[in-house]
């Protein structure tokens, strides 16, 4: 294959990427207006119904206007596809499952995997079908995985905040709890008085006290909180706390039994790093510091041993 056909190839491939991304922003852009157009009826509705006040539209930017686009896909066949379940559980852990969040994970990874593809086609294609089939294979690949590696990332670091946070969470539900405060009363202090404290924790409990105040009961609104993580521990604290909404009690004993239980567990995790890292430790001394060791210790030994022997080789 000379090198004109293998141009030609390229081009067709870019032109059928183009002509897919042309039919998609059409389709987008009808969806858009369609939507655009059921906005302005309402928005005329509410003006009838309010002949004194005054209109206030804004004209949205492109970005806004992209993420209105994208997300008319997201509950989609193909929406479902690029943002899966899985995906959502981890944009829950990275505090960002809302409408925008979805519709940015969405555009990033068709972005990618389109950008990804183009760029190597132009840098790396060779002749053959097999060199572009890989190219395209790889690119498409890497940018669809590359906005769950960095969630995965960012999902990691805030489970162990929420982790590190939960003795504090735990310490300040007993003592609200010992001066006579309801369990509602706690969790709003904590959420209003101690969200710069916890950070991760604060978040989590504002959003189930705003589905709590929406009518859910402490149950529902509890049920992300003890799940969104996969910590045991955060799923024992939010069940300690709906028993005591239904059935009432002394929280304080079992709060801080909870609290020394977990404490004694970090103790043992962090003795358990240290021992593995006593293990690691010993190559890298074994490989640094024994050979020096051996100069300092026995280098006088061996100076001597070879002058010796060289002296034994001049007298013969």
């Amino acid at each position: 294959m000379n090198t004109t056909q293998h141009t030609l190839i390229i081009l067709a491939i870019l032109l059928m990427a183009a002509a897919l991304l042309l039919v998609g922003a059409a389709l987008l852009a009808r969806a858009w207006r369609l939507k655009r157009n059921l906005a302005t009826v309402e928005q005329k509705i509410a003006a009838h119904d309010r002949p004194s006040a005054a209109p206030d539209i804004q004209t949205p930017g492109w970005r806004d206007r992209l993420m209105a686009l994208s997300a008319n896909w997201i509950d989609t066949p193909v929406g479902r596809q690029f943002v899966a379940e899985e995906d959502r559980h981890l944009l829950d852990q990275c505090g960002v499952n809302d409408l925008r969040g979805k519709s940015l994970f969405f555009v990033a990874r068709i972005v990618l995997a389109i950008g990804f593809s183009v760029l190597g086609l132009l840098l790396f294609a060779r002749e053959g079908w097999l060199s572009v089939l890989l190219i395209l294979f790889f690119g498409i690949a890497l940018g669809y995985m590359l906005p769950k590696w960095v969630m995965q990332r960012v999902a990691i670091k805030r489970q162990r905040s929420a982790a590190e946070e939960l003795p504090l969470l735990i310490d300040l539900l007993r003592l609200l709890q010992g001066v006579g405060l309801s369990v509602d009363q706690s969790l709003h202090v904590i959420e209003n008085e101690f969200s710069n404290v916890l950070k991760v924790l604060g978040e989590e409990l504002a959003i189930a006290g705003r589905q709590y105040s929406t009518g859910r009961s402490r149950e529902q609104s509890m049920r992300r909180f003890s799940t969104v993580f996969d910590n045991e521990d955060l799923h024992a604290v939010s069940r300690l706390l709906v028993q005591v909404e239904h059935h009432g009690g002394a929280v304080q004993e079992p709060l801080k039994q909870f609290s020394e239980r977990i404490r004694e567990q970090r103790k043992l995790d962090m003795k358990e790093r240290v021992g593995k890292l006593t293990v690691k430790m010993t190559g890298v001394m074994v490989l640094t510091l024994l050979p020096g060791l051996l100069v300092i210790t026995g280098g006088m030994g061996f100076l001597a041993v070879i002058r010796a022997l060289s002296k034994m080789g001049a007298n013969i």
